[in-house]
């Protein structure tokens, strides 16, 4: 059985797959470390240019989710700021960019992070938010009867986002290590 360090091309159509460079590797990991930094020894814990965008596609997921269903229109943000790292890479794959790749899961698991910085306050409402006023997170917490379990599901969320950064460093850094081999 063959790990899936191994980018092939397949039936999704992946063109030719280049090699990692040294300096790719080190970008991808000073990207992660920089969204790390951020989050655990900034006062805000944004990524000032990154998080930005970030709200910006959350924002539109609502009105854009609101277009099929009002009672859904809660979900489009959170959505919409986790499909677009995800069709990121999606691209990049099928780019045959391991680079590219990496780097958006890292950026998947940064809005992971966001995401759950807004869970965990779903009871307390205390950060300040954009739009109508309405805290998406009391709104499904409380939909779902789990309001009272926000942390505990923002601590595991934040984890995914944790081992989803580092997963991606990982596999890029075989990645790396395997073009060094082949050379």
């Amino acid at each position: 059985m063959k790990l899936p360090s191994q980018f092939e091309p397949d039936a999704l159509g992946d063109s030719q797959v280049t090699a990692v460079t040294a300096g790719q590797f080190l970008a991808v990991a000073a990207f992660a470390v920089a969204c790390l930094g951020f989050h655990w020894f900034g006062e805000e814990g944004w990524v000032p240019l990154l998080d930005s965008a970030n709200l910006a596609l959350h924002e539109a997921g609502h009105p854009l989710v609101g277009i099929f269903s009002a009672r859904a229109t809660v979900y489009g943000g959170t959505l919409f700021q986790l499909i677009f790292p995800l069709l990121t890479a999606l691209h990049f794959r099928r780019a045959g960019n391991p680079a590219g790749v990496a780097g958006a899961l890292v950026w998947l698991g940064e809005n992971l992070f966001n995401v759950a910085r807004y869970m965990a306050d779903a009871r307390a409402q205390e950060l300040p938010l954009v739009g109508n006023g309405d805290h998406d997170w009391t709104e499904i917490f409380s939909r779902w009867h789990v309001l009272h379990l926000d942390g505990r599901i923002a601590g595991i969320t934040r984890g995914i986002g944790l081992i989803l950064m580092a997963v991606a460093l990982v596999w890029l850094y075989r990645r790396w290590r395997e073009s060094l081999a082949s050379v």
